[in-house]
């Protein structure tokens, strides 16, 4: 049974608006990516005691403990993804919702490799990877809710 209905993605494709506007962001993004990837040092060495500070004094007054030095830097691997994921779909439109997925876990898994091999003082995970990947999913989804926003405004 066929729906004549057309799917949301279907009627959400990437307008000329949305490519000009995501292909400026994506170059400044794609410089900052770069740069925060592969930088020699850990880039929040110089923040990580302040962190550690702010952190103890958050536990003392009741932040849960689970919510340490590990779990700041996890959500902030998700929250620096989710801009990739959301350029991808501002780019090629909502359908391609998966490649945004797919496009943050290459592009982090790159990443992680390259400060494998060649950048001894970086630590490369699998869990940065995930991170990153659920970050891109996140920002697919903004994506497609932006867009099939647009599409019903039209």
């Amino acid at each position: 049974m066929t729906s004549d209905k057309p799917r949301v993605d279907d009627r959400a494709p990437a307008t000329w608006r949305s490519r000009r506007f995501a292909t400026g962001l994506a170059v400044a993004y794609g410089v900052a990516l770069a740069l925060v990837g592969f930088w020699g040092s850990p880039v929040d060495a110089s923040g990580g005691p302040w962190l550690t500070r702010a952190l103890a004094a958050a536990h003392r007054h009741g932040l849960p403990n689970r919510i340490d030095y590990a779990a700041v830097e996890s959500f902030a691997n998700v929250v620096y993804f989710v801009p990739l994921g959301l350029l991808v779909v501002l780019l090629a439109g909502a359908r391609w919702w998966w490649a945004a997925i797919a496009t943050g876990l290459v592009v982090s898994a790159c990443i992680e490799t390259g400060q494998a091999l060649f950048l001894p003082a970086r630590t490369a995970t699998i869990d940065d990877v995930v991170a990153n990947g659920v970050g891109a999913l996140l920002g697919a989804v903004v994506g497609v809710l932006l867009l099939s926003r647009a599409a019903r405004r039209r």
